[in-house]
């Protein structure tokens, strides 16, 4: 294996903020005094939000606390920076809370760094007094259809990550020389998938879109986005400011047949305000007369449309059998009620023409090291309130913990709880006593297998520059940073020079 530069972020050269004291929490009482070990060194595997929130509250409820964070890309944040759209730099702004917590001299970053691959999780415990696991969700939930391996047929998620700059998804080169796209599934990353293939390009030159993406869109000749579901209205996955997004959508319209909202008025009467709010827009934009809307939308060149009650089947090939052409749907039908409602096949069949299949029926989990308990039918590592069933020292936060579902908000009070566990483990001497040496030992290990720096290649440092971070470069148009709010001037960057250039050229 040819030697591998990995970086670590220390937070250096930058005024340090330290996380607030436990004494000014409610929880102080519990926390101000443990007795098994006074410098607990603590492994995060994982810089989304379910790392850097789990960091925080360690670092904030023991102020002796030293936590390190590892990473498999070269930069933070997860699907903060790689899977929220580039036109909602709004929800980036959590990054600004997570730098407050990279700021503490108590805390490091680790990047570059392959837990699994590169370092083993047994490895990891030893050196640390314990290891929490917030890797998330990186893999997708396949269709198991016939001729989901067809060129034209790829995940959101890799989607998502191609117009975000992952590094893993630069190369998808999609294929935007047809005129209808199907995605599957009706949540809200389908909806950003939609509103990206839609949008006008000289409004996507105004966010932090890659310019590799915005050039292939530029050239999309995709004029109408079709969204399909299993279910119906009363059981779409995303939200009503999304919704409201596509509806005023420059230059489209939408398609939504008035047949698949009857009698919808009456059964919305008595669901959350939430979801009644959601369906009666829904409502309000089926049965709209056409040319109500805006002088651009009767103008409209491009279309999006729901289709309900539809299950994939099939994905048709083209005549010579290289590329989707289309894609088979089965008609179904709901039975059960509540929660327990269930799309079933009526028997009939539908064909779609298309020549791009996206599919968005969620994301999973993979398993990070054999070492660690998993349950694969379920995409979690199995746990008790964040502690991992089998292997005392070892925790889990975030989407693999419980499942790729939630909010921002709900992946913040799951991490607040895995770190309440650890630090009660650690209160009752359940965890190792006696230092530990941390970094320094894994530091070592990945030193010794050729992946690590030597001295001859690790003298040049430098400051982590805005748009260095940016993982698709900048353009004249816009922000390439992930919003022009966020603050990474604090990020100290060690690494050769050659892998500097490197990155400048590559439009990192």
């Amino acid at each position: 294996m040819a030697p591998r530069c990995w970086l670590w972020w220390h937070w250096l050269g930058w005024p340090r903020i330290r996380p607030p004291s436990a004494s000014n929490s409610t929880n102080s009482g519990f926390y101000r005094h443990f007795s098994a070990q006074k410098n607990p060194q603590i492994c995060v595997v994982g810089s989304g939000p379910a790392g850097f929130y789990t960091a925080q509250h360690l670092l904030k409820h023991h102020t002796q606390a030293h936590v390190d964070i590892y990473e498999k890309q070269l930069v933070p944040f997860g699907l903060v920076r790689f899977g929220v759209a580039p036109d909602h730099p709004e929800v980036k702004n959590v990054i600004n809370t997570f730098t407050q917590t990279a700021r503490s001299d108590r805390c490091a970053f680790r990047g570059n760094v392959v837990v699994g691959k590169d370092v083993t999780v047994p490895e990891l415990q030893g050196a640390y007094h314990a290891v929490v696991l917030s890797y998330g969700a990186e893999d997708h939930q396949s269709l198991e259809i016939p001729g989901e391996e067809l060129p034209g047929v790829c995940s959101a998620r890799a989607f998502v990550g191609w117009y975000n700059g992952l590094p893993e998804n630069r190369e998808l080169a999609p294929d935007l020389s047809c005129d209808t796209a199907v995605i599957l599934g009706q949540g809200n990353v389908a909806l950003d998938v939609a509103r990206i293939l839609l949008t006008p390009h000289e409004l996507l030159e105004k966010t932090d879109i890659t310019e590799a993406a915005l050039g292939v869109l530029r050239q999309s000749r995709v004029k109408t986005v079709w969204i399909v579901g299993r279910r119906g209205p009363l059981q779409v996955a995303f939200t009503i400011k999304e919704l409201r997004e596509m509806i005023h959508l420059p230059g489209t319209r939408s398609i939504l047949d008035p047949a698949d909202f009857l009698g919808l008025q009456d059964r919305i009467k008595e669901v959350p305000r939430p979801r009644k709010r959601l369906m009666e827009l829904l409502l309000q934009t089926a049965t709209e007369k056409p040319g109500a809307g805006t002088a651009g939308q009767a103008l409209a060149t491009r279309a999006w449309g729901l289709r309900f009650f539809r299950s994939p089947q099939q994905v048709l090939p083209s005549p010579d059998g290289r590329q989707a052409a289309g894609i088979r749907l089965a008609v179904t039908r709901l039975e059960g009620v509540g929660e327990a409602t269930q799309a079933v096949p009526t028997g009939d069949t539908e064909d779609l023409p298309c020549g791009l299949v996206l599919s968005s029926v969620g994301y999973k989990s993979r398993p990070i090291d054999p070492s660690v308990p998993f349950d694969s039918k379920l995409g979690i590592i199995p746990n008790v309130e964040g502690r991992v069933v089998g292997v005392p020292g070892l925790y889990c936060s975030g989407w693999v913990k419980r499942g790729p579902t939630g909010v921002i908000t709900t992946t913040m009070t799951d991490s607040f709880l895995t770190s309440q566990m650890l630090l009660q483990d650690l209160k009752a001497g359940l965890l190792p006593s006696g230092p530990r040496p941390g970094f320094a030992a894994i530091q070592a290990l990945l030193s010794s297998r050729g992946l690590g720096p030597d001295a001859e290649i690790w003298g040049v440092g430098g400051w982590l520059l805005f748009g260095l971070l940016s993982l698709g470069g900048g353009s004249s148009g816009g922000d390439k940073g992930g919003g022009s709010n966020i603050d990474f001037s604090f990020l100290y960057f060690r690494c050769p020079t050659s892998l500097f250039l490197r990155l400048g050229k590559a439009g990192c």
